[in-house]
């Protein structure tokens, strides 16, 4: 087991001081067993710990193995622990971009630097966006007190994937997306029989601004003490294949996307989006060290 201290936290898209998606790194992770990991992922505690299992090389970008640890299990993918690594690694580094070798597939994050903080930007794999089971979405909306009338009628649900898969639902009414609630367990199960290792995403449309779509998002994500998660990237890309397969984004399928998140949880986070015609999902934000 390694030591402690050598566990890294960090808060990925903080939109605060006290905001962000608190994450787990071990920048090096060579010859840890998959118990020795998934053991420091529970010791840890946060949503998902990032293992780098292969240091980046010297090349450009930098490639690093990567693998992922909730406190129960391992997932193919998570956005906030790879912004998280890639800044953390960015600040020992010279490197402008790294090629994360993660289950999902490669994923490329670029680096950018603002005088003292430093901006990772991932692009994920090759998105899918799926229709939802009626049987499926009927389950689901029941486990969160929810019906089909509580929808968005212009934003249809749907199962998208970008790493991790996830359910989209969007919410037509402010009150009903703050107000609801649902049994941990009983969701957990029903995750767990979908296969959906991310989260399930509820969002509710802000509306335009500034050229950009904002949407205000929860992410249901029933993993120990854990129940909503504060900022989901891999949610976030999903979200971008999501607007840009139904068409949402306009006549190019393109755009820039605004997520908040976190505010349910006392954890406000912001991440931003870039959805490009075709291809992978581009979701930028910062982390910084928690005590």
């Amino acid at each position: 087991m390694i030591d402690p201290d050598s566990v890294l936290h960090l808060a990925a898209f903080p939109a605060t001081v006290a905001g962000g998606n608190p994450a787990g790194v071990v920048l090096d992770a060579r010859g840890m067993s998959d118990t020795e990991m998934q053991a420091v992922a529970a010791e840890v505690g946060h949503s998902e710990t990032a293992f780098v299992v292969r240091p980046p090389d010297d090349g450009r970008p930098r490639r690093a193995g990567m693998r992922y640890f909730s406190p129960t299990a391992e997932v193919p993918f998570c956005g906030h622990a790879t912004v998280a690594t890639a800044v953390a690694l960015a600040r020992r580094t010279e490197a402008d971009a790294f090629l994360f070798e993660t289950s999902a597939g490669e994923v490329r994050i670029d680096i950018a630097r603002e005088g003292d903080e430093v901006i990772a930007s991932f692009t994920s794999v090759q998105p899918r966006v799926e229709p939802l089971d009626a049987h499926v979405l009927a389950r689901l909306l029941g486990v969160l007190g929810l019906s089909e009338d509580d929808l968005d009628p212009a934003r249809p649900p749907r199962q998208a994937f970008a790493g991790n898969t996830h359910p989209v639902l969007v919410l037509a009414d402010q009150d009903t997306f703050d107000g609801f609630s649902f049994d941990p367990d009983v969701l957990r199960v029903l995750m767990d029989e979908q296969r959906w290792l991310g989260t399930v995403t509820v969002l509710k449309s802000l509306g335009e601004r500034d050229g950009e779509q904002r949407f205000e998002a929860r992410n249901l994500f029933p993993v120990g003490a854990i129940t909503e998660d504060p900022a989901t990237g891999s949610a976030a890309a999903s979200v971008g294949a999501y607007l840009r397969d139904t068409g949402l984004l306009g006549a190019t399928g393109t755009g820039a996307v605004v997520i908040h998140q976190g505010r349910h949880v006392g954890r406000p986070s912001l991440l931003r989006v870039r959805v490009p015609a075709e291809g992978g999902i581009t979701v930028s934000g910062t982390a910084t060290v928690i005590a």
